[in-house]
């Protein structure tokens, strides 16, 4: 379908948009860590349903599993563990500022690794776009002020955009093996990650009882709930649609317009007030979008 894989990009962005809220306020109840492992359970709960729920072809050879494996350690645990940590240190925005880099790592492996090319409106789209997504993430009157810039959020911002940008990279690879369907492959790649993950972390005494943890604090367990399904159920499962209909970089950028989806959500959630150069990055990263589906 044409533009099937830009769709579903922009769509993940949205539900990520949505879903970084949520968490953020998760992961300041109960820890990025513990955060990250019970979302992925929630998901894969999901995910096992939805596929015997529908009669999802599971079908997955080895080469398809080794990757999606590589794609989860990397992209899940090592970059989103990041991402909840930078979240906790300097908040959503600023987060996405950093995290808006992956498009640049994503293309620029995608054209080495995969063999990838990209037209000059493409190009240009991702260049702009990036450039749209830093003037609104970095626009510092929008920024709210319970978070401020440190070294350790900077660290993990970025560590989370190059988990996202490899980690997409390792999960396109395993499409060059045969058909396989985005729920099979979302949920080997989000099993694997929470099947890793569970062992250190309850090695490492990192991981409390979830029963125990959310008897005491229900509110904690309706954040985890409903940003499970609205940000790695679906938004991982439709960022694997995108990758296999469309490029990776074009994927990737798509995808990172999650800051300028956080304005309203900001706005209403942390007390933001929008103001014009927002507006003006905005406009330019939405014009830049528009060349990405120059084919």
């Amino acid at each position: 379908m044409i533009f099937l894989g830009e769709i579903s990009a922009l769509t993940a962005a949205f539900l990520w948009s949505k879903s970084s809220i949520i968490f953020t306020s998760a992961s300041l109840r109960i820890g990025a860590i513990q955060l990250n492992i019970d979302r992925l359970i929630f998901s894969s709960i999901f995910l096992i349903f939805t596929i015997l729920f529908f009669q999802i072809d599971y079908s997955i050879n080895f080469y398809q599993f080794f990757f999606l494996s590589i794609s989860g350690i990397i992209g899940l645990i090592i970059g989103d563990t990041a991402i909840f940590r930078a979240f906790t240190e300097i908040g959503p925005r600023y987060t996405m500022l950093f995290y808006s880099t992956n498009p640049i790592i994503a293309t620029f492996l995608s054209w080495f690794i995969l063999n990838e090319k990209l037209n000059f409106y493409n190009i240009l789209g991702i260049v702009i776009t990036i450039i749209g997504i830093l003037i609104v993430a970095y626009d510092k009157k929008t920024i709210t002020k319970q978070f401020k810039l440190n070294i350790k959020g900077i660290f993990y911002g970025l560590l989370s955009a190059i988990g996202q940008g490899v980690g997409l990279i390792f999960a396109k690879l395993s499409y060059s093996y045969g058909n396989l369907h985005s729920f099979t492959a979302t949920f080997v790649r989000i099993f694997i990650s929470v099947l890793i993950l569970l062992i250190f972390s309850i090695l490492l005494n990192r991981y409390k009882n979830p029963f125990q943890l959310y008897l005491k604090d229900r509110k904690s367990f309706k954040f985890v709930l409903i940003g499970s399904i609205i940000g790695p159920y679906l938004g991982i499962s439709l960022s694997f649609i995108a990758i296999e209909n469309t490029s990776v970089g074009i994927a990737a950028t798509l995808m990172s317009t999650t800051p300028i989806m956080l304005i309203p959500l900001s706005k209403y959630f942390y007390k933001e007030q929008i103001h014009f150069i927002s507006i003006i990055g905005t406009i330019i990263a939405v014009f830049g979008v528009s060349l990405l589906f120059i084919k």
